[in-house]
């Protein structure tokens, strides 16, 4: 085939993805379109779980700024101890807490930028809790998948061979 007459390129959102979409039109009656897509990682839409180890006091500042911090451990094949703040309003959902429950909570990542007295520029992340939801499921999903136990052979067949009926719009 001969060189590309045209392109067009579109990004869109579906269903909390991005998808971007590409056709390359030829020089007869055929052109190809291309799919790509990719997940959006949106930093305000997090959320750890893991079982309470440390519930800390609440701190207040000077500037009558409040604060509350408390680790999960989380719970997977390397457990980590994980330190979230909870600032403001928002430090009161640590009330109802006792270390050793398991929690779902909600988080945002936020960093900023620190210049010392001497201009060395640092740069610093937290943890924000702004959500928390107690786990009563005595555990958590398996971190690694268990070997299959039954004796079947693995099959070599392509699983979508016989589909014709397809959901996509052309």
């Amino acid at each position: 085939m001969s060189a590309n007459i045209g392109q067009f390129s579109t990004i869109t959102r579906l269903f909390s993805k991005k998808i971007k979409i590409s056709a390359f039109f030829f020089p007869d009656p055929f052109y190809y379109i291309s799919f790509s897509y990719f997940y959006i990682v949106n930093i305000y839409d997090m959320e750890l779980q893991g079982t309470v180890k440390k519930l800390f006091d609440a701190q207040t500042f000077a500037s009558g700024f409040q604060k509350r911090e408390m680790v999960i451990l989380t719970q997977e094949q390397y457990p980590q101890p994980i330190n979230i703040e909870f600032l403001s309003d928002k430090i009161s959902l640590l009330d109802n807490l006792k270390e050793g429950e398991n929690v779902k909570v909600g988080i945002n990542i936020r960093g900023r930028e620190w210049t010392s007295p001497q201009g060395e520029t640092k740069y610093f992340n937290s943890i924000t809790g702004w959500r928390v939801e107690k786990v009563f499921d005595n555990g958590s999903e398996p971190t690694q998948a268990a070997p299959s136990q039954s004796g079947s052979p693995v099959s070599n067949e392509n699983p979508f061979a016989g589909d014709e009926d397809d959901d996509l719009p052309f």
